[in-house]
């Protein structure tokens, strides 16, 4: 029998030169800070790696205001247009603890550029002040806000699309269903390796572990400031892949939004996934996979560093494009 494939062999060498620039850099882990200074550092970080910021025709800042009157945090990108502009209503990453609107504004520029499309960009209120589910409920009355004031912002409100990437994906796939609940049809859900199951025991969380730059350590100190306690990780609002509802029912995916959904391959998150894409193919949803090889979770915001980020952030434009009807 051959011996195993060590997983660092797995990345491409621009891959794993940025990994070890991180490394000597020296920085003390996310999850060794307490959690402002966790947010502070990853604010300080973000954009290191990142492509310049598009110059874009619109830029405006927002206020969307949640169920229990707060006031959240918003920006729009747009190109210039002559018509309303189908928009996508994006949802950052971070662990549902870190991240903000400003740490992806390069990412949701660019997609706004390529897909000629507009762009609302949410902040959603962070772990540990706030627990689940109250990003969920924020990422909803986010949906319910856009929908309401499309027209006033000159925007399609019948092309909506969701989106996010990592904690943002699994904020923007649970909209997803709650919308087909509502019976709120959208354009696409966009999903950047997202979270979707309610515990870390597949096979890539264990091959990924560690030295992976998303590593176990992070994602359990993510979760352990996000949730309340264990029961929350069988909340299908947590878990969208396996979690299940009050009556304790796995929840549907018939007639979710048609789903693109794009992967590390060296990612403690790649199995889950693609069991979601699985589920929503079983479902009768039509899902646009792609798994980028030898890349690492969060690599569509080392467009600086490495190929494979424009690559998918052409991809996920084309995806928009399509489910916009655009040519």
């Amino acid at each position: 029998m051959p011996p195993p494939i060590d997983p660092r062999e797995l990345l491409t060498p621009m891959m794993r030169g940025v990994l070890d620039r991180i490394a000597r850099a020296g920085h003390a882990p996310l999850h060794a800070l307490p959690p402002d200074q966790a947010k502070a550092a990853y604010e300080a970080g973000a954009g290191v790696l990142d492509i310049p910021p598009v110059p874009l025709a619109r830029v405006q800042d927002l206020r969307i205001v949640a169920r229990d009157g707060t006031a959240l945090a918003a920006r729009l990108f747009a190109p210039a247009a002559e018509h309303p502009l189908p928009v996508l209503l994006f949802f950052h990453g971070g662990g549902f603890t870190v991240g903000s609107v400003a740490s992806h504004e390069p990412l949701c520029r660019h997609l706004a550029h390529l897909a000629q499309c507009a762009v609302v960009s949410a902040d959603y209120r962070l772990a540990p002040q706030a627990k689940f589910p109250t990003a969920v409920e924020d990422a909803w009355d986010s949906l319910v806000w856009l929908r309401e004031q499309a027209v006033g912002l000159g925007l399609d409100g019948t092309r909506i699309a969701v989106g996010g990437d990592s904690a943002g994906g699994t904020l923007a796939a649970v909209t997803a269903i709650a919308a087909r609940d509502a019976g709120w049809p959208l354009a696409l859900q966009l999903l950047f390796y997202p979270g979707c199951a309610g515990h870390q025991d597949t096979a890539t969380h264990k091959s990924f572990a560690q030295g992976f730059l998303l590593e176990e350590a992070h994602i359990s100190y993510f979760f352990d400031h996000y949730l309340r306690g264990s029961a929350d990780r069988d909340d299908w609002r947590f878990a969208p892949l396996d979690g299940v509802d009050e009556k304790g029912h796995v929840r549907e995916l018939d007639e979710v939004a048609p789903a693109w959904i794009g992967l590390a391959e060296c990612d403690p998150l790649t199995d889950e996934g693609v069991m979601y894409a699985d589920r929503l193919r079983h479902a009768g949803v039509a899902v646009d996979l792609e798994i980028y090889a030898g890349v690492v979770h969060g690599f569509i915001n080392f467009g600086r560093a490495i190929p494979e980020a424009m690559t998918a952030h052409n991809h996920a434009a084309r995806a928009l494009r399509h489910a916009f009807g655009a040519p």
